[in-house]
Order: C-alpha cells, then structure tokens, then sequence
C-alpha cells in the first residue's frame, strides 16, 4: 500500500491552488473513478453550458454590463441595466445576463424568478470598486481614501481570553483588498503591511498597501452583498413566497457575503413547522461564489437545492443553511475556507444549522482546508443523508492528536447535537478527522473508506444548563440518550507513519459511572489495514471502559473480542500489512484489489442505507465506499 499522503492529495491542493488566481471562472473538477464507484469521481462544480431560454417564463428581461438607464430590456438588442430589471421583476420573470463583468451589490428582490446568462456568454457580479486615487508616502507605502468601509467586531460569543493571542481583532472586519485579483490579508497598522496585506485606518478612512498601485490592479470592496432575498415588501410589491433560481453565475469580492435568503431563525425548540417556510423552492445550479469576507452564502427555507457550485475561498462558512427542511447539496466544490485563519469561530466549509430536517449532502467534493471543518451539521438536525461524498485534506493529520478528547480538530464530517444521519460511500483521505458524531444519537454508519483519517464518535455532559450557547444543546439527544449508533462495512486504513488511532470512541471520565452501556449498538464487518512496522499508536480507543480515564487502548482486534466480542463479529486486521489494497492510491482509484484477501467482506445494509447510497444496486455487501474489483 502506497502512501496516502499521496500524488492524489498533493495533485489536488496542486490544482485547486494553481486554479486560486482564476476563481472567476467556473471549474469542474474531475476525479478518477470507477464506473459504479461511490463517491461518482466527478465532474464536481459548474459545468459550462449553452442555455436556452427558460420555458414558459412569463417575461424575459434582457440585461448587459454596460447597458444605458432606462432602456427597456425587452430584447437582446436593447439590454437593461441589472438593477432595473430585478427591480421590474416578477413570479416567474426571468432575467437573462450577457457577459462580462458587473460591479453591483445589494440588490433587493422577494419574486421566484430565473436569473441565468445568455446562451454560453459568461456573467460574474463583483462586489468591488476599481481604487484609482493613490498617494505615493515614499516608504513603500501607498494610501487612499476610501468611504464605503465594513468594520465588524466578533459575535458576543467568540472568546477573546482564549483565542486573543492567536486571532487579532481587525480579522473580523469585513473590508478585503485584492491586487491584481491576489487576496491580500489585513494587517493590524501601516507597520505590519507588505506586497501581500493591506491595512484600514477606520477613523480617517485610509487605506495602505504595499504595492505600487501604478503597476497593479487594487479593488476594493464597495458591497457587503450581491442578492438579498427578502421576506419584506419591496418595489412595490409583497414577497410571493418562492425562492429564486440562478444558474451559471459567478460571484466574487463581496464584503460580509455573496447571497442571502431571509426567513425563521428560532431561538430555542422549534417544530419543523415552524421554520423553512417563508421562502421556499430556491435553486442554484453551476454557480461559482468566492472570496466573500464571511461567507458565500447564508440561506433559508425549506425545498432548495444548491447544485454543480464551486465555493471557495471564504472566511468563517462557506454556506450557511440555516432551519432549513429537505435540502440537497450536490456535485458541489467546497474548498479553502477560513483564509483568513480565524480562531475560535469554528469554521466549515458547509454549516447546516439549527434543527433542519432531511437535509442531504451526496456526491459533493470536499477539499483543501487545512484550517477548517468540512461539512458540519449542527445542533437540532433530524435525519441527515450524507453520502458518496469526497473528502480530501481537511484539517492537519501531521500534528499530535488528543486522546482524552475529541477536540480542538477539523472533521471532514462533523455531526453534532442531532438526532438520525446515514453517512454511507464516502472517502475521506488525509483528514485530521474523517468523522466525527458527538452528543448525537443514531448514526448509522455504512460502507465508508478512511485513509489516515480518524473515525471518532463521542458524548459528554453537555447540556442547555449553564451551556456557553445556551438552548443550542436542547434541541438534540439528551445526555442519557446520545446512542444507537452502527458501524459495519467500513475500511479503516493507515500509512506508514500515521500515528493516530483508526476509531476513536469517546466519553469522559466524569460520565463513566453515569453511563456504563455502549455508544454503538451495533458493530462489525469492518476491515482495519496498517502499514509500517513498529507503529505502537492504538488501533481502536474505546470507551466506556473501567479505568481511571475511562478508556481503553486497544491494539489489536483481539483486544476488542475479550472486552464486547459483539463489535468484532465479522472484523478483520491486518497490521504491519504492505500487501495488495487499491488499485492506485497514487491516482485516486481506492476500489480494493482481488488479490486483497478480505476484498470479498461485509454483509447487507438495512435498506434505507441502500436507497440513500446506492439506488441502482441490490448488493452492498463490500467493505468500504467501492464495489471491489472483479
């Protein structure tokens, strides 16, 4: 077995990298993969298209870059101003972009109408203005007036005791600087600035960077979003209560965020119905949203499916789904979020939050973000679906791991304070965490691949009594109730040189007499293959178990069978092992070989894990996220 920390890793961070300064362009990334593999291989992202006129739109509105004022926007020829039309728009109006670059923000509409471009004609929407006016201070240093600034403070939660030191406080503003398109980071004063920062001087509005502006291109952001849709009356008209659809639009260089849906967001125990409901049925195809100060997106309501997107280059979230019901994430692009390496924030490419129901995340691309968590569904989330994702290089596995808790970490897959997920064909390879269940119940977890990446599934204490985030903990399992969980049919490997456990199953001390019976209710039919000799790291942490850290670390699989043989039923190890595995790590391709003599395991998943992973196939009973091959 070939090291993990591989080609496919290092050809990934390559290319999303070598891709960062042409984030203006839609990019589908694909993947090598079998036929029949889970997760698909691709394509993931915006696929370029020739796209004809919606069908059955009630009025066409035409709109260009540099269209006069006024004009009708009644055909190609004569094209509006973009402004205009979503202010004319109504349900079921469509508005059709030619391309080319528009510099607006803060656009208003509450209609569902289609915003696409015209035929294979390419949009983007800036949020930044051309800066113009310098002054040379013949130190290296170049200043500017600048009047349309967004200073933020951190949320009333952020802890500035513990994370302080490490994060300065003029991260939180919302202002970015970019020269020649080239994120530039904030700095703190006019000291601190070189050719790849910048800084504001609020009280005089000034603004410094280390470049020659005469030789170089500075924006600044003059926006703090694109497209807000509202809940409240506007241009004349009452908000019909359907979402928009965008299709293959491009979003850059936003203060705060690109897109936002208002609707519910309760503040303690709510129904399903009593949330998702005010903006309904939004759609968002073959978009690309990058390098907005907070997030791309924050959006609301129930029906929506956010497809074939290419998000990167975020701060604190990527998206944002908040008390949302039966959403679908796929084919999607998350990558590099918390550029700005905010601390204490706790950051994630996909935030679903705050009691959605059935949301699912299958076949999406997650990738190159070592300073944030992958997808993350938190607190109150009923019946997730999380399946056939990618998930390659979340966080950092080269750093020592904690062994008496399960954080700080960055998890590819995060589950927290929820009730009910099927997380089934996914890869995670190269992940500080490639998942992690904590204070959930009911996680049925079948058919995954982990390449060093840790499996971790924990509970504690925590409770909305005396909780930093108050009712947050309410809305999930109680502590007494945080079970029920399986785990079958998964590959758990290691390569030489990882030093981590494969599973780590966690509850503290101060739970061991409280809570003496299992997590998991069931485990088994899984493979776990080390290579390297002399790796004296733990293959499983188990607890609870009768110690004074109420945890056992167990080598080996025998280990296990002597303290719950119900959990090895039907396991295998294969330590030391530098035999046949994949096909080619080297290349992606993590289907088992035949000459792996455990190619041939597993047993059937229950048939909602079926459906949800694999529709078109009757058999599952393999190891790992891949049929093996014949």
């Amino acid at each position: 077995m070939k090291p993990a920390l591989s080609s496919t890793a290092a050809l990934c961070r390559g290319l999303l990298r070598a891709v960062a300064a042409c984030t203006l362009i839609g990019l589908t990334i694909l993947i090598p993969a079998a036929a029949s593999a889970q997760p698909s291989g691709g394509p993931y992202g915006p696929l370029r298209q020739n796209y004809a006129l919606p069908a059955g739109a009630a009025r066409i509105f035409y709109v260009g870059p540099d269209a006069p004022a006024g004009a009708s926007g009644s055909a190609l020829a004569s094209p509006m101003r973009l402004e205009e039309a979503i202010a004319a728009a109504r349900t079921g109006d469509a508005i059709i972009l030619r391309g080319g670059l528009y510099r607006t923000g803060d656009l208003l509409l509450n209609q569902g109408i289609t915003i696409q471009p015209w035929a294979d004609e390419k949009p983007v929407l800036k949020g930044t203005l051309v800066a113009q006016k310098w002054n040379d201070l013949g130190n290296g240093l170049w200043t500017t007036t600048w009047d349309k600034l967004f200073p933020e403070k951190p949320a009333d939660w952020w802890r500035r005791s513990r994370e302080g030191k490490k994060t300065p406080l003029h991260r939180f503003n919302n202002d970015m600087v970019f020269a020649d398109g080239r994120f530039l980071q904030a700095a703190g004063y006019e000291g601190e600035v070189d050719a790849e920062s910048y800084y504001i001087d609020y009280d005089s509005k000034t603004v410094y960077i280390g470049v020659d502006p005469a030789e170089h291109l500075i924006e600044i952001t003059a926006h703090d979003c694109a497209i807000l849709r509202t809940t409240r009356e506007i241009h004349g008209v009452k908000s019909d209560g359907h979402g928009y659809t965008l299709r293959g639009l491009t979003f850059s260089q936003y203060a705060y965020r690109a897109l936002e849906i208002e609707g519910t967001d309760p503040e303690g125990i709510s129904p399903e119905s009593g949330h998702g409901k005010m903006v309904t049925g939004t759609t968002i195809e073959d978009c690309t949203i990058s390098f907005c100060s907070r997030v791309a997106g924050y959006f609301r309501g129930d029906h929506m499916t956010i497809r074939r997107c290419r998000i990167s280059d975020t701060s604190t979230e990527g998206i944002y789904i908040l008390s949302s019901n039966d959403v679908l994430l796929e084919k999607n692009i998350f990558t590099r979020n918390n550029i700005e390496r905010i601390t204490g924030y706790y950051p994630a490419a996909v935030k679903i939050f705050n009691q959605c129901y059935r949301v699912t995340c299958r076949d999406n691309l997650v990738t190159d973000l070592p300073w944030s968590n992958g997808i993350w569904y938190d607190v109150g989330n009923v019946d997730g679906v999380f399946v056939n994702n990618w998930i390659e290089n979340v966080g950092c596995i080269e750093s020592p791991a904690r062994t008496d808790q399960l954080w700080p970490s960055d998890n590819g897959f995060f589950f927290e304070i929820s009730k009910g997920v099927i997380c089934a064909g996914n890869l995670f390879v190269n992940c500080d965490h490639g998942l992690m269940i904590l204070n959930s119940s009911d996680a049925q977890i079948w058919n995954n691949t982990f390449i060093n990446s840790t499996a971790c599934i924990g509970r504690n204490e925590r409770s909305a009594q005396g909780d930093h985030f108050g009712w947050h903990p309410a809305t999930g399992p109680g502590v007494e109730e945080r079970d029920g969980h399986i785990l079958a049919n998964n590959l758990f490997t290691a390569t030489a040189g990882f030093a981590r456990p494969l599973l780590f199953v966690w509850q503290p001390p101060s739970l061991c007499s409280r809570l003496t019976e299992p997590m998991l209710k069931k485990m088994g039919d899984n493979l776990f293959v080390r290579s390297g000799a002399g790796n004296k790291t733990p293959l499983l942490l188990w607890s609870p178990a009768a110690t004074p850290s109420c945890q056992a670390a167990l080598k080996s699989l025998e280990e296990l069978q002597s303290s719950h043989a119900e959990f090895a039923a039907g396991s295998r190890e294969f330590l030391d092992y530098d035999g046949p595995l994949f096909k080619s790590s080297e290349l992606g391709h993590y289907q088992l070989l035949p000459g792996f003599t455990a190619a041939r395991s597993g047993v059937q998943p229950a048939d909602a894990v079926r459906r949800a992973a694999a529709p078109r196939e009757r058999d599952m009973r393999y190891i790992g996220a891949y049929p093996p091959l014949r």
